[in-house]
């Protein structure tokens, strides 16, 4: 069964710009329903969609399916729930993980999260000196949640 291992973490300054490799991403759901969402999310010309389950701790299901990206550009367009999410994300790679960090754009600006995806919930990793505070249980800080409550209204 694929599944979601994250941590996410507020970040403290830009250096992991120095390394970092820029995309930007546009999201939107069409459903939030509590315990599993569903993500249409578009990036270099590619679309997916995504289902995600409840979590549990920091794991949760995942299915996520490269679809045409004109068709997610559709549903984005047409059918998810306002606000879009947008964000740039960057991908540093740190003592040998890969870390993705999203600069949120438009209501959500200013708001820069540090995600780690791990093989299991007990794996060590190290933290870049850039890492702050961890949020990973904060509900706030989920995507889906900046839909309901973007961060321009904390």
């Amino acid at each position: 069964m694929p599944v979601e291992i994250e941590r996410k973490f507020l970040v403290k300054n830009n250096d992991y710009k120095i390394q970092a490799k820029p995309i930007l991403f546009k999201q939107g759901y069409l459903s939030l329903e509590s315990g599993r969402t569903v993500r249409v999310r578009t990036y270099d010309e590619r679309g997916f969609i995504t289902i995600k389950g409840k979590a549990n701790s920091f794991t949760r299901e995942e299915f996520e399916y490269e679809i045409p990206a004109g068709e997610a550009n559709m549903m984005l367009d047409n059918l998810c729930i306002r606000p879009l999410i947008e964000k740039i994300r960057h991908f540093v790679v740190f003592e040998g993980n890969e870390w993705v960090i999203d600069e949120f754009l438009g209501v959500n600006k200013g708001l820069v999260v540090a995600e780690i995806e791990l093989k299991s919930e007990e794996q060590l990793f190290e933290k870049p000196d850039w890492l702050g505070e961890e949020v990973t249980f904060d509900r706030r800080y989920g995507n889906s949640q900046l839909v309901d409550k973007p961060y321009c209204e904390w």
